[in-house]
């Protein structure tokens, strides 16, 4: 099956600015997010597409690679399979040996020698609550990779040895064959592009100059990093075979939902129940912040169900600033329930006293359209 066009899957158009495209990221990830969707392979499978095709929207250069080439320009690179590690080529590998082959010796354009040596990029999932994101956090993480063999360090080569000149390409790593009125330029077949051949190859890891290990990585969180946000590694990802440059390592934050508040961006909110006495004539209640404090709030009298009071710099951290959002305590009246003869009484004797047009002037505004409405139908 055809592979789902990265604009179709974000939901935007081609011409689309990069803060319409985080913005439709930010959507979908959030419907589609694991945690949402327990079980839901569907969900998952949305999920790993809108992640891909973020992943290379947001970057300039990649996006304009493929605005000009579509998937083909990321046919070999970028993260693939499932779970928390993903190993893949680096970014446009596959399109640049295309390119190579096709437009190399017209342009007087060579790749550099052992380029396509370099290693693996490395992807990690790591989730946080909101509390890390809010505060900042340095954590470790252990990361299986493929580490440069300290029997060989990385050559490839047995002790007392070391790698020759390849005798196909003559150290070059490329090789040209006439194909009618073309010069074509490939990667030599023998040392794949490395320029060099081992005669007597490492016992320890069978002349790829790299082995399987789990690596401690100390990975330095921001205060005030969002959903999605990716941080870069660089150089702690796959070693290179044969001595080859590592590729990077990618760590992809999820903040998990929380029990309380709910984030908009910089700002929170929270749902604080409130008693109809306290509605009604007014008082103040505590209500917890995001920063493990306190925060009094006034509720005036009268307030109504749904009604969002602000509390100024007590959101969340705004990244590379000191500055902070703002909390949003949204009231929720509470209707009393198990009632016992008395208080039903004093109710009734509430209702019989009072003035419905002026205690409730939304509703008597409310039923006056409605008796409106049945009239025009009736003329």
């Amino acid at each position: 099956m055809a592979k789902r066009d990265f604009y179709e899957t974000l939901g935007v158009t081609r011409g689309a600015s990069a803060e319409e495209l985080k913005k439709a990221y930010r959507k979908l990830a959030m419907q589609y997010h694991p945690d949402r969707n327990p079980g839901d392979a569907k969900a998952e499978q949305r999920f790993k597409e809108i992640n891909e095709a973020y992943d290379v929207l947001k970057d300039d250069q990649r996006r304009a690679a493929y605005d000009r080439f579509g998937h083909a320009a990321f046919e070999t690179g970028g993260p693939r399979g499932s779970g928390d590690f993903n190993f893949g080529a680096g970014f446009g590998a596959g399109f640049a040996d295309i390119f190579d082959e096709m437009f190399g010796e017209f342009m007087g354009g060579r790749r550099q020698q052992g380029a396509n040596l370099r290693g693996s990029d490395l992807r990690y999932n790591l989730d946080i609550t909101l509390e890390e994101a809010f505060h900042g956090k340095q954590t470790t993480v252990r990361v299986p990779t493929l580490a440069p063999c300290e029997a060989c360090k990385g050559s490839g080569a047995e002790a007392g040895s070391r790698p020759i000149s390849c005798p196909t390409c003559h150290g070059q790593g490329r090789v040209r064959a006439q194909q009618g009125f073309f010069t074509v330029e490939r990667t030599c077949p023998a040392c794949h592009g490395a320029g060099r051949v081992i005669e007597n190859p490492c016992r320890q890891c069978g002349g790829q100059g790299r082995v399987h290990k789990e690596r401690s990585l100390a990975v330095s969180i921001p205060a005030g990093v969002e959903d999605g946000t990716r941080i870069r590694l660089a150089g702690e990802g796959e070693a290179g075979v044969r001595g080859g440059g590592s590729g990077d390592l990618y760590i992809f934050l999820t903040i998990k939902p929380h029990r309380l508040f709910h984030r908009d961006g910089s700002n929170i909110h929270v749902h604080v129940p409130v008693s109809m006495t306290a509605a009604t004539l007014g008082g103040a209640i505590e209500v917890p912040a995001i920063d493990g404090s306190r925060a009094r709030v006034t509720i005036p009298a009268g307030t109504q169900n749904g009604h969002q009071l602000r509390l100024k710099g007590k959101g969340m951290s705004t990244l590379r600033s000191t500055a902070r959002g703002d909390m949003y305590v949204e009231v929720r009246v509470e209707t009393p329930v198990h009632l016992s003869k008395r208080q039903q009484e004093l109710l009734k004797e509430f209702a019989a006293a009072g003035d419905a047009r002026k205690t409730q002037p939304e509703a008597e505004g409310f039923f006056a359209k409605v008796k409106e409405f049945f009239g025009d139908l009736t003329e």
